[in-house]
């Protein structure tokens, strides 16, 4: 994430380019959800706990959605006042709380999916943190681009996306106290919580987001070269 805010306050990625990697790590994610999460869910024949935990990350995910599109609302600007030439110039904006909120929800919900995947197991753990920081990456990238657009300088822009991705080690340390020594019938419901919460992930937040440039067969490409980056990988490792 920091590497991310670093990148766009020295040189903001164009549209194309931070599309690409949108597709890239949705990709990434959606292959370490079936190579890797899926299989050890369905290998435990409990359809009861997966239905549970299922339902459970579904609807936390849009619950937490319609949260954070609230704060966002609630601390959107309001329309500025016509300025004159002899008007001061403009100071930098408050700080976005509706967008820090949301991506602080949605880095500490990352958190305690990577506390999961290891609870799956180490390689799960190593193949999901690996996609999860390239998810960070965009997420990185797009907050700093917002907050220099909302006038805060390079220092302090870098500075605030720092201590936010803090909530990733907070939510990950919490994941795996929590998932120390849990039985196997708890442990398949925070799986099934975290199998929707990453398909959510993929298909509501980074593709959406993905699919606001103009669509072309290179972009596109970059989804599917991620799924079998990762698709390789864990077969290898």
């Amino acid at each position: 994430m920091v590497a991310g805010a670093t990148l766009a306050v020295w040189r903001a990625p164009g549209p194309a380019l931070r599309s690409a990697i949108l597709h890239f790590a949705a990709g990434v994610v959606f292959s370490v959800v079936a190579v890797e999460l899926l299989p050890d869910i369905v290998r435990q024949h409990a359809p009861l706990e997966v239905g549970l935990g299922f339902g459970l990350g579904v609807a936390t995910m849009f619950g937490l959605r319609q949260l954070t599109r609230k704060l966002e609302d609630a601390n959107a600007p309001s329309t500025p006042e016509p300025t004159t030439a002899a008007s001061t110039p403009a100071a930098p904006s408050r700080l976005p709380w509706g967008l820090l909120v949301g991506v602080g929800i949605d880095i500490f919900i990352d958190g305690l999916l990577l506390g999961i995947g290891f609870a799956a197991g180490a390689k799960e753990g190593t193949l999901l943190a690996v996609a999860l920081t390239i998810e960070l990456l965009s997420l990185g990238l797009a907050t700093a681009v917002q907050l220099r657009e909302d006038g805060h300088g390079k220092a302090q822009t870098v500075g605030i996306v720092a201590g936010t991705s803090l909530l990733l080690l907070a939510g990950a340390g919490l994941g795996t106290t929590l998932l120390s020594g849990a039985s196997g019938n708890l442990l398949e419901i925070v799986l099934s919580f975290g199998l929707a919460a990453l398909l959510f992930l993929v298909t509501e937040e980074l593709l959406l987001e993905a699919h606001e440039e103009p669509e072309s067969p290179w972009l596109t490409s970059a989804f599917f070269v991620g799924f079998l980056l990762f698709l390789l990988l864990g077969m290898l490792v």
